[in-house]
């Protein structure tokens, strides 16, 4: 297969993309559920998005190897402010807890093997703690079209949250049509190595430039479509399934969704629950709809 190169968005952008349910999120008290299956709706988001917030951020490390770290670009550089410094490389050099070893650490050749080594307690720039590692394998620079990218951990955690699992991400774009990866999570489990408490998710992701394909100097005007679906399960007994039933869109210059539904199924139960993004205002909000319920979630 012909490797062809594409152009990327604002890496910043490509972080806040990778959070399809991912965004942490609190409920409105103003209106606490008292129905046990309007409980579990919202133990369902919660479930969900714990465990693919970690996953999400393994998305970033990983898409985000540096060029001083490899030997020239392989990664799209999504991992800023996360463990690197935010800006790029500048500065990075001698005060990372962490390390980083590519095999082999030439230009040409590939396979490449990518280890991230935080040892045994690492504070990354975004304040929390990493054990262990993370470990990549890239078939060709992630920016190229058919590259993939496998992941997967030894002993690794973040405050105190195991993960274990493996992420395969695919650059699955086509000439002038803008970027497009997708994204597979198996076995992907997070649990609390405190108390035990476990959440497993498989996962089928897929992200698309929507918008600013024409314009590829200006990033201003660049939206991305995510949908796909994430089935879980947790040590609290519930099962449940997360599908978009309407793709996420999310605009250059906004941190949020501004569009898109996603529909929630868990255990046995007929009815779904809805949690809706809204018309396409960049504002934190979503609504958690199960039968005549809702539930304002602030993202």
């Amino acid at each position: 297969m012909k490797l062809q190169s594409v152009r990327l968005p604002l890496f910043s952008v490509l972080l806040v993309a990778g959070t399809m349910f991912f965004s942490s999120c609190k409920k409105d008290k103003a209106n606490d559920p008292a129905d046990p299956d309007q409980q579990k709706a919202l133990a369902v988001v919660d479930g969900d998005q714990l465990t693919s917030q970690a996953f999400n951020e393994v998305f970033n490390i990983s898409l985000g190897v540096q060029s001083s770290d490899a030997g020239g670009d392989i990664g799209i550089g999504s991992g800023q402010g996360i463990i690197y410094r935010p800006g790029g490389d500048a500065g990075t050099e001698g005060d990372a807890c962490f390390t980083v070893t590519v095999t082999p650490k030439v230009w040409s050749e590939w396979p490449k093997t990518v280890t991230w080594d935080f040892g045994d307690g690492c504070v990354g720039k975004d304040g929390k703690t990493r054990k262990g590692k993370i470990i990549s394998v890239f078939t060709a620079p992630v920016f190229l079209t058919g590259a993939k990218v496998t992941t997967t951990f030894e002993g690794y955690q973040v405050n105190g949250f195991a993960i274990s699992g493996t992420q395969e991400i695919e650059n699955k774009s086509t000439p002038n049509n803008g970027l497009a990866l997708s994204r597979k999570i198996t076995d992907g489990r997070v649990t609390n190595t405190a108390s035990g408490v476990w959440h497993e998710i498989d996962a089928d992701i897929d992200y698309a430039q929507v918008a600013g394909i024409s314009t590829p100097l200006n990033f201003a005007d660049d939206s991305y479509s995510l949908s796909g679906n994430i089935e879980g399960s947790s040590s609290y007994d519930i099962t449940w399934n997360t599908e978009t039933t309407s793709p996420l869109i999310i605009n250059v210059g906004c941190k949020w969704f501004g569009k898109g539904v996603l529909t929630l199924h868990w255990d046995t139960n007929p009815t779904p629950a809805t949690l809706d993004y809204g018309d396409g205002a960049c504002d934190n909000k979503a609504t958690l709809k199960y039968k005549d319920w809702t539930q304002v979630i602030n993202l």
